[in-house]
């Protein structure tokens, strides 16, 4: 385990992100009475893990409390951050997964639940951190990869490996005498991510092989809006916290800022070198994080597009989350397999005040 930033001569040397022209005076911090921390005054707290594979996703808690992350060994590890990121200090769950497990999503109404899937188990599994083993486990004749909570926790969409939105939804049936979660029988529609809208009657989809993002309704399903996006297919979306942008990204390494009062497109970030593959705003909406292909982070102002800080990562990260109260961002990955190289180590880090 290592606390110090990652500056290795082995790796590839990281140019800092170009510079666009600069934006309108008026939506500048200054203008706004915004005062952003000092990103460049702070460095990653990186935590390595021997393993030949992955660290594939990282998901903080609805309080910020917990941050839990995926991958290795089969295994769910759940840290108190605030605490220690110690390896030895996180809390160990297993679902049963014969397999690496590939995502993790908190219920955002209560701060002790959450789920994982895995996509060569073809497994989705419902944990609470107040008991020892799992509540629940599905076994699916699908592969399930990414997992979006409703906004009321009841129910939960998720895509597969073959591109498919199916979902589960929390309630009795038949003679029951309880609630489970249960998959339910609509037809599977196109999509590689599936994001929620703040008040839950809405959805954004992506296709990595689709040019345009979908608005769907919900729970009707039925297509409210279509926009383009992305030539080469669009990978990643997120919903500013105060619902006023969309961003989205794609193979084309470029971010766009929707505003969802008009469905234009604001302002494009061309700050990122590499293909886009995850995307989170800061809880007050301020930052947009962007992780991509590259050994880096870039954080952007949503509201100029203006890059702010460069992150120096261990590898390329699938994923990146801020914390859902403070200026604090996580990311994972596994390290570059170089030959006559050190053993590949799987990787989760924190960057920002306070880490």
């Amino acid at each position: 385990m290592s606390n110090q930033p990652v500056a290795s001569k082995e790796e590839d040397e990281i140019a800092p992100p170009q510079r666009p022209p600069s934006p309108p005076p008026h939506t500048t911090f200054t203008a706004r009475g915004v005062h952003p921390p000092t990103f460049s005054a702070f460095r990653p707290r990186d935590v390595r893990i021997q393993s030949p594979q992955s660290m594939n996703h990282v998901a903080w808690s609805c309080d910020g409390k917990r941050l839990g992350a995926v991958g290795i060994d089969k295994a769910i590890r759940l840290w108190h951050p605030e605490k220690s990121m110690e390896l030895r200090a996180a809390s160990m769950f297993s679902g049963g997964y014969q397999d690496e497990v590939d995502y993790i999503a908190w219920n955002p109404t209560h701060p002790d639940l959450f789920c994982t899937s895995g996509q060569k188990d073809r497994k989705i599994v419902f944990f609470d951190t107040r008991q020892s083993r799992s509540v629940q486990s599905l076994q699916l004749k699908i592969s399930p990869a990414q997992l979006n909570y409703a906004p009321d926790g009841k129910t939960v969409l998720f895509t597969t490996s073959g591109k498919q939105l199916y979902g589960l939804t929390y309630s009795k049936q038949g003679e029951e005498t309880k609630e489970q979660w249960h998959l339910w029988d609509k037809d599977p529609i196109p999509a590689s991510t599936v994001t929620f809208n703040h008040a839950g009657d809405g959805l954004v989809l992506t296709h990595q092989s689709e040019a345009t993002i979908r608005i769907l309704d919900y729970p009707s399903l039925s297509i409210v809006h279509a926009t383009p996006a992305h030539v080469g297919g669009c990978v990643a979306a997120a919903l500013d916290p105060r619902g006023r942008y969309l961003a989205s990204g794609g193979h084309d390494s470029i971010v766009n800022l929707f505003d969802l009062s008009e469905w234009i497109c604001t302002r494009t970030i061309t700050a990122c070198d590499n293909a886009i593959n995850s995307l989170s705003f800061s809880h007050d909406g301020e930052f947009l994080a962007i992780a991509n292909a590259g050994s880096y982070i870039d954080i952007c102002a949503t509201e100029t597009g203006m890059p702010l800080h460069r992150v120096p990562a261990i590898g390329s990260s699938p994923t990146v989350s801020w914390h859902p109260s403070k200026y604090v961002i996580a990311y994972c990955g596994q390290t570059k397999i170089r030959e006559g190289g050190p053993a590949p180590s799987a990787w989760i880090s924190l960057f920002g005040p306070g880490m």
